[in-house]
């Protein structure tokens, strides 16, 4: 399903994914390589500018504009997101900081597509608002974003185009996409799933539940 996606992404033009070149002997898939840079932890002051947001707002527009027209339904997707979020339209579903790829400040890519299933465009546009403004406890902020959160996500809404009743709903969308995603990553821990047992420790909890709050 996610090869499909892509190749459909390639026939519409969107270049802002990477291309699916097949599966070799052993059975792992071979993509193109996305010339750039990520933001990876420690974050780099050029990737917490406002510029950069809006540039994260504007690709998933397009994102989303180019996925449009694809038809999941040939597809298992196990990830899809929970209703009312889990139609109308495809989803990246883990817009994380490090899942974009920059060229000169600007987001120019999308990558690490394992999580994509159709959904809602508003849930992307959450799980975005949620890691990239962040909207979590400002004691877990330790970077120049901190005490900026709320206006961090109308940089991302207003660079992506939300409309007026997408803004309405976004509060919930951002509440369930935080306790959704928690799940998964607890889930994939406890069955040492290598990258989430890697994250999901008590430190990763606990700031969970500090967002909760």
């Amino acid at each position: 399903g996610v090869h499909a996606l892509l190749r459909h992404l390639e026939d519409v033009g969107f270049d802002g994914a990477p291309r699916v070149l097949g599966v070799d002997a052993e059975g792992r898939e071979v993509l193109t390589y996305v010339r750039g840079d990520a933001v990876i932890a420690p974050a780099p002051a050029w990737g917490l500018t406002d510029e950069a947001l809006r540039s994260v707002g504007e690709l998933l527009r397009r994102f989303h504009d180019a996925a449009a027209g694809f038809d999941p339904s040939p597809y298992a997707w196990p990830h899809r997101p929970p209703a009312p979020h889990d139609v109308g339209g495809m989803l990246h579903n883990d817009p994380n900081l490090d899942n974009f790829v920059f060229r000169e400040g600007r987001a120019v890519a999308l990558i690490d597509f394992d999580l994509a299933a159709p959904g809602a465009p508003l849930w992307d546009v959450a799980a975005a608002a949620r890691l990239w403004a962040p909207l979590r406890s400002p004691a877990d902020v330790a970077d120049e974003r901190r005490e900026r959160a709320l206006a961090r996500a109308r940089i991302l809404v207003d660079a992506y185009g939300l409309d007026e009743d997408g803004r309405v709903a976004l509060v919930e969308a951002v509440r369930v996409s935080h306790d959704w995603m928690c799940a998964i990553v607890a889930d994939g821990a406890a069955h040492g799933v290598p990258g989430f047992a890697a994250y999901w420790g008590p430190d990763a909890a606990a700031r969970a539940r500090r967002t909760d709050a």
